[in-house]
């Protein structure tokens, strides 16, 4: 037990937090030299987890499961309170954020889904309708990456 505020707070080990999060505890080490989580050491100089390490590792688990970066979600984290458990608002605040972010991803992840299965299905037979056609990387000027994938209209 920790004392903070007056009361004490029940630590878990690296491993406890390993197996209730279902991570190794590699994983745990990694996410807080990335800043990600925060422990305290033990006399012993063992790491101490809070329980809420355990709401944060899995946001974490199912940011980089939809693809977003270590980044993103390190931005996401520094949005909650150190000192205390987030609450249900600091919570929907964060959730808030991330809705136009997620939003996005759904709608580029079904445009590559209808797209690539037209193509796929078409099996190239329209160059003029393809959208992976780019006849003298005429998409060059829309940025990098598959611009026509990306929702840019080709040239005409």
């Amino acid at each position: 037990m920790v004392e903070v505020k007056g009361e004490s707070r029940r630590t878990f080990s690296v491993g406890e937090v390993a197996a209730r999060a279902g991570v190794a505890t590699s994983a745990l080490r990694f996410y807080e030299a990335n800043g990600l989580i925060t422990s305290e050491r033990s006399p012993a100089g063992h790491r101490r987890f809070h329980a809420d390490v355990l709401r944060r590792v899995g946001f974490i688990k199912v940011a980089q499961r939809v693809g977003l970066s270590l980044g993103e979600i390190s931005a996401a984290l520094d949005s909650l309170p150190n000192g205390r458990t987030p609450n249900r608002r600091d919570w929907a605040r964060l959730a808030a954020s991330w809705r136009p972010v997620i939003d996005e991803r759904i709608a580029l992840l079904e445009a590559m889904k209808d797209k690539l299965d037209g193509c796929i299905g078409c099996g190239c037979l329209s160059l003029d309708t393809c959208a992976l056609y780019n006849p003298d990387d005429g998409a060059a000027q829309h940025g990098a990456g598959p611009r026509f994938l990306l929702g840019d209209a080709p040239d005409t």
